[in-house]
């Protein structure tokens, strides 16, 4: 009997694991379980007890205007960023959760709306991510997506989830050089950032605006 392939050395593969729990910890605007860890490490076993926070699967847009050579950005207050560095008013690309039924797709275009103020002309999933699969269950799905830049408000965000947020249109070349500036700290950011910076050339092609 041949023996399965072994996964490559840099991609996720599935583990060899026994779980049992979840107790819930904490109810709240996500919930906070824990669980209780078995993992065979060469033939002995070892439990551990291990926390995470549910938060389930969402959209990052990374809104651009090719025509104006621009991408969109929000602003708005997170707590955490507050606690942690003394800058809360943070800037982010808009992103959220998929609602229960709503594909990837259908939320990343209503998201768009609620937190720039304006629909996607055309979008194009490009990756995906686990920002702390340490704490956190949470998966992204990252959209570059085209936008009206010169339609996006002043202000946007939700009202029903009081929500605020502050659109801000940077060019992308000015986008992309604050990354060697180190004034932001948000990962979704981070990284779409460094996604357009390695594929600027051909943002056009992927929204079939060549």
């Amino acid at each position: 009997m041949n023996k399965p392939s072994p996964p490559p050395v840099l991609a996720d593969a599935p583990a060899d694991v026994t779980l049992e729990g979840p107790e819930l910890l904490g109810p709240g605007f996500r919930r906070y379980e824990r669980f209780s860890v078995t993992l065979d490490h060469g033939g002995t076993p070892a439990t551990l007890s291990r926390d995470i926070l549910r938060i389930g699967r969402t959209v990052g847009m990374i809104a651009v205007d090719l025509a104006r050579d621009e991408i969109v950005l929000i602003r708005q207050f997170r707590l955490a960023a507050h606690l942690a560095t003394g800058h809360g008013d943070i800037v982010e690309i808009p992103a959220g959760y998929i609602d229960g039924g709503e594909t990837p797709e259908g939320a990343a275009h209503r998201e768009c709306i609620e937190e720039i103020g304006v629909a996607p002309r055309a979008m194009r999933e490009v990756f995906s991510f686990m920002p702390a699969p340490g704490m956190l269950e949470e998966f992204a799905h990252i959209f570059l997506v085209s936008v009206d830049a010169a339609q996006v408000p002043e202000q946007a965000g939700a009202t029903y989830e009081i929500e605020h947020t502050r659109p801000v249109r940077v060019p992308i070349d000015e986008a992309i050089a604050s990354l060697s500036a180190g004034a932001v700290h948000n990962g979704y950011l981070l990284l779409a950032l460094q996604w357009l910076a390695l594929n600027r050339h051909r943002l056009a092609v992927l929204l079939g605006e060549d």
